[in-house]
């Protein structure tokens, strides 16, 4: 047999080489196969919103609400009046004017229409959005030039379907931070039900006329109502710093005693106080309070813990949550200890689940003390059941480690000399709710460090 050719014998240096180099390529490739394929991704999709825009740009930016309002079924006296309401329908043949104060700005709008309670679809024919006239709130005059069309999936008019949203396509429309914006929608056929879905606490005028007058500058003849209907959300895209808190709460929230038309609510204040400090000028502030709700309990729309993920998980950039509920709670349970001692179980571990579902979508949970209603005729008892569980909530909130932080708004209202009570010249006449002073007094009481979007060891206040 012929001998077999011999095969040369590598180097044990270059087969050490080999050794070490072939893992290398074969990660550098992966590496490069990958970034390819995530580039045709992102140009596929045009980069932000579709538009085109550069990946860099997609990730430098996210969408924040800048305002919002609860949503819950609009009550017998809060719906539309005649001829806005009729036997079976709402808002047919409408058109409904709002203003509403946002809180942080930017050049990119879209909106977010709610029919969360209403058991047909919602059918939208026209929406615009323009500045009100000197930039004021609660005006049915528009400022001439500022009036732009919105669109839904490149779409004049939307449906939106029983217990859903309709987030519309993304605007060019420059909005100043803490400025107002004037939405106005036209329904032709109006919702044939009468479950609208709306916020009646709006503590701001809204108008409706017969027929389209969507792109009208005025709106003479329209009938004022202080509710707003449908509208839910705005939101803007947002630089990478700005984030948003969220308010949990009740009427004291919601604003019952401020100016209707004033924003002068203790949110409103602690936004403008945010927006004072260049530290915190881009953090938004929403207020998702309704008069009557309730923590554990549906009372004037449903109980927080069933719309915590609906008005605080959901919403566009929540960093922070303030929790600011359940004198309501209290008010209505029955005036015995036996009520009252449970109640306050109840409360605290309702608070405990709050804090949970928050962490776990990365929120920061702030606690804030229930404020007194000494001599309120509704809530105040002769025994003083309630005002002991109230004592008792607080000082849970304040000792227990729940919250990340805790702000003390009883503290800052309260009578130094009589605990139980309000100060004198802080509350609207019935000793439960606040005047548009008091609302000040509770915005200054939240520190605004908890909100700081700077370096540790830079003082914001």
């Amino acid at each position: 047999m012929p001998a077999k050719p011999s095969t040369p014998r590598r180097a044990p240096f270059a087969r050490l080489v080999t050794r070490l180099l072939t893992p290398f390529v074969l990660v550098l490739a992966l590496v490069v196969t990958s970034s390819a394929l995530v580039a045709l991704v992102k140009g596929s999709r045009g980069g932000e919103g579709g538009t085109g825009r550069p990946a860099a740009s997609s990730a430098a930016r996210h969408w924040v609400n800048t305002w919002t309002a609860m949503p819950q079924l609009t009550e017998p006296g809060n719906m539309p009046p005649p001829p806005f309401t009729e036997e079976r329908a709402a808002l047919a043949d409408t058109t409904l004017r709002q203003t509403v104060r946002v809180s942080t700005g930017g050049e990119r709008v879209r909106l977010r229409f709610s029919n969360a309670f209403g058991d047909t679809a919602l059918p939208l024919t026209a929406v615009t959005v323009a500045l009100p006239l000197d930039g004021r709130a609660g005006v049915a005059a528009i400022e001439p030039g500022s009036l732009r069309r919105v669109t839904f999936g490149g779409r004049g008019s939307a449906a939106v379907p029983a217990g859903a949203q309709v987030v519309s396509d993304a605007l060019d429309f420059g909005l100043r931070p803490g400025s107002n914006l004037t939405v106005t929608a036209y329904l032709a056929e109006g919702q044939p039900s009468l479950a609208l879905t709306s916020h009646p606490g709006s503590r701001t005028t809204s108008y409706l006329q017969k027929a389209d007058h969507t792109r009208g500058l005025d709106l003479p003849d329209a009938t004022p109502v202080n509710h707003w209907y449908l509208l839910s959300d705005v939101e803007v895209l947002s630089g990478r710093g700005t984030a948003a808190v969220a308010v949990l709460g009740d009427s004291l929230t919601d604003g019952r005693g401020s100016t209707t038309n004033g924003n002068n609510r203790w949110p409103d204040r602690f936004l403008d106080r945010l927006h004072a400090r260049a530290a915190a000028s881009d953090v938004a502030v929403l207020n998702q309070a309704a008069g009557g709700n309730r923590v554990l309990n549906d009372g004037l729309g449903p109980n927080v813990l069933a719309r915590l993920d609906r008005d605080v998980l959901s919403r566009s950039g929540v960093s922070w949550l303030i929790v600011f509920e359940g004198v309501n709670d209290l008010g209505t349970a029955a005036a015995t200890p036996a009520a009252q001692r449970g109640i306050t179980a109840e409360l605290t571990a309702a608070y405990e689940q709050i804090v949970v579902r928050a962490h776990a979508q990365g929120i920061r949970v702030y606690g804030a003390t229930l404020t007194p209603f000494g001599g309120n005729a509704m809530y105040d008892d002769p025994d003083g059941h309630r005002e002991s569980a109230r004592q008792a909530v607080n000082s849970w909130i304040r000792t227990s480690g729940t919250f990340d932080a805790v702000i003390d708004f009883d503290r800052a209202v309260r009578d130094p000399g009589d605990p139980r009570r309000l100060l004198s010249t802080l509350h609207d006449g019935d000793w439960l709710h606040l005047n548009p002073e008091g609302y000040r007094t509770l915005a200054e009481a939240v520190p605004l460090r908890l909100f700081q979007r700077v370096p540790a060891g830079v003082d914001v206040g």
